[in-house]
């Protein structure tokens, strides 16, 4: 076996021989960037390829864990700075995605594919991440010891989780989570390009967290990388392609005016932003 194949080998993921599409970063308003995953999640389980995507928030957007009380948010910061607000189906805290700063990514499959083991499952679904971050000259891994909190509606600024926390040099560098339907799972993660501390604390009431502070918690590719942000998110594209042995591929029309359906109806919602009901429960 050459070098070469040995590496391919290596960058493979368990789930590669299944049908996988790459679909390569598009910017779109966070509540369509959440109505897709869910698409995907349907496409998955009903036996369409199993989805891996990085995307862009456009405009920047404030997205809730599932729990997240609304009292944390400064509506009028957010709405003044042009910050949309959507609430996501997966738990933890809230997190600033920076038009510019953030790159996120998701990765959907069946749910009888992956691990039962939450922390097994994270640890093989976060491999493409780890692979993209050392190959642009960040390398970075789950955290190892604790950090005490530092404000509990943040999702940076919680207490390190070593399940799903990424960090480099012991800041946080990505926040993971994971939602978990009857027969598929969404994965999907913020990894921090370029931080924005004054912007994200703006968007939350009256943190007790200096923008120093901030910095100290959490770190950013460019702040040790001379990366472009083009360059790290087509890195991290491949690394994702690379990892399911995917094909580039986009949405069908139906998945896209499903999309447009579901963003709408819910996650675009009040009844689901500010008060965490879901106007589709039911349907």
């Amino acid at each position: 076996m050459t070098a070469e194949v040995e590496q391919e080998e290596r960058e493979r993921g368990p789930l590669a021989d299944r049908e996988w599409r790459l679909v390569r970063e598009e910017a779109r308003p966070g509540p369509m960037c959440m109505a897709l995953d869910a698409v995907a999640a349907e496409t998955a389980a009903a036996g369409g390829p199993r989805t891996v995507r990085v995307y862009q928030w456009a405009p920047s957007t404030l997205s809730l864990g599932y729990r997240q009380d609304p009292a944390d948010v400064d509506w009028a910061f957010c709405e003044r700075e042009g910050i949309t607000v959507t609430r996501r189906p997966t738990g933890g805290g809230a997190i600033y995605h920076d038009h510019e700063g953030d790159i996120s990514y998701s990765i959907i499959a069946p749910a009888a594919e992956l691990p039962g083991d939450l922390m097994e499952t994270y640890d093989l679904l976060c491999r493409p991440l780890l692979d993209a971050c050392a190959a642009v000259g960040v390398p970075a891994g789950f955290a190892e010891r604790e950090h005490p909190e530092l404000y509990h509606p943040a999702c940076y600024l919680r207490e390190l989780h070593p399940a799903h926390d990424v960090v480099h040099e012991g800041r946080k560098l990505s926040g993971n989570a994971q939602y978990r339907r009857r027969d598929s799972v969404i994965q999907h993660g913020s990894l921090t390009y370029s931080a924005r501390a004054e912007r994200t604390l703006g968007c939350f009431t009256d943190p007790p967290v200096t923008p120093e502070a901030f910095r100290e918690r959490v770190t950013a590719l460019d702040e040790h990388a001379d990366v472009s942000r083009g360059a790290a998110v087509e890195t991290l594209e491949e690394s994702l392609r690379a990892w399911a042995d995917a094909e580039e591929g986009t949405w069908t029309d139906a998945e896209l005016d499903r999309a447009a359906d579901i963003a709408e109806a819910k996650f675009a919602s009040e009844a689901w932003n500010r008060r965490r009901e879901d106007p589709l429960a039911g349907r």
